[in-house]
């Protein structure tokens, strides 16, 4: 039970990474704080054991975040653990993407993490110890085309993370987990956009060295080790969790 004790929040928690993330805080022994704008988050916090809370939240809007985390601090006492997970995935270039399209990734994917620490560090450094977590990409790193905004966002996270660690150390700590393709709700979705879903489903599956995706439960286990006392030492760092995803170039091979 590597959480007695702790308070987590999960930022998009109805669904994927985040409700592995809140599945795991809880059979270790959190008490877990369940934001998203999706009510659905309610059916996921009903299912998992303990003392858990919904809060229904618009992480884009700082008002709406401000009186989330009230809530959560009334309900708990505090927070110890925050995991930034809410995302989206728009397309476009530079040129194609507009103002609100980019302002729309922004304040979901970067916006609301700085938001959300916000809110959690004062508690953090008062009980003397915290951890943020800020989920990236592997896109925080190299980036497929047509995806402007959103690895600009995703890249932006990994500044935001040194920061946090640099400035709160040293009880609190900051990493970020930069996932590869995840078998999650936006992925399905942006798979269905597609005029051969199956067909990109496989590729999707054959262009990490390890022939698969990940699931959100393998996320959630490396997000529960950093955010843990055997990770004590770790602050500051991104951390791939990608099948390979990126490790090689295109040419030809030598028998």
């Amino acid at each position: 039970m590597r959480f007695d004790d702790h308070v987590a929040v999960v930022t998009g928690a109805a669904k994927g990474i985040g409700a592995a993330t809140a599945a795991l805080f809880a059979k270790e022994g959190a008490r877990v704080a369940l934001l998203d704008a999706d009510p659905d988050g309610a059916a996921t916090a009903t299912d998992l054991d303990g003392d858990h809370l919904f809060v229904r939240c618009d992480v884009s809007d700082g008002a709406t975040i401000e009186s989330a985390f009230e809530t959560v601090r009334e309900a708990f006492g505090g927070i110890d653990l925050l995991v930034n997970n809410a995302g989206i995935q728009r397309y476009g270039t530079v040129t194609q993407t507009s103002e609100a399209l980019w302002d729309e990734v922004m304040n979901v994917n970067l916006k609301s993490a700085f938001l959300c620490a916000k809110q959690a560090l004062p508690s953090m450094v008062e009980r003397g110890r915290g951890v943020v977590v800020n989920v990236a990409s592997v896109q925080s790193f190299i980036t497929q085309a047509n995806v402007a905004a959103y690895t600009t966002s995703k890249t932006a996270l990994l500044g935001l993370t040194r920061s946090i660690a640099v400035d709160y150390a040293p009880n609190v700590r900051s990493v970020a987990v930069c996932p590869g393709t995840v078998d999650t709700p936006m992925l399905r979705w942006a798979v269905n956009e597609s005029p051969d879903p199956d067909e990109v489903m496989r590729e999707v599956n054959e262009m990490h060295p390890v022939k698969r995706i990940a699931t959100a439960e393998e996320v959630a286990s490396l997000i529960g080790y950093l955010c843990s006392a055997d990770a004590a030492f770790i602050t500051g760092q991104a951390y791939r969790i990608d099948g390979g995803l990126g490790l090689s170039i295109g040419g030809s091979k030598r028998d």
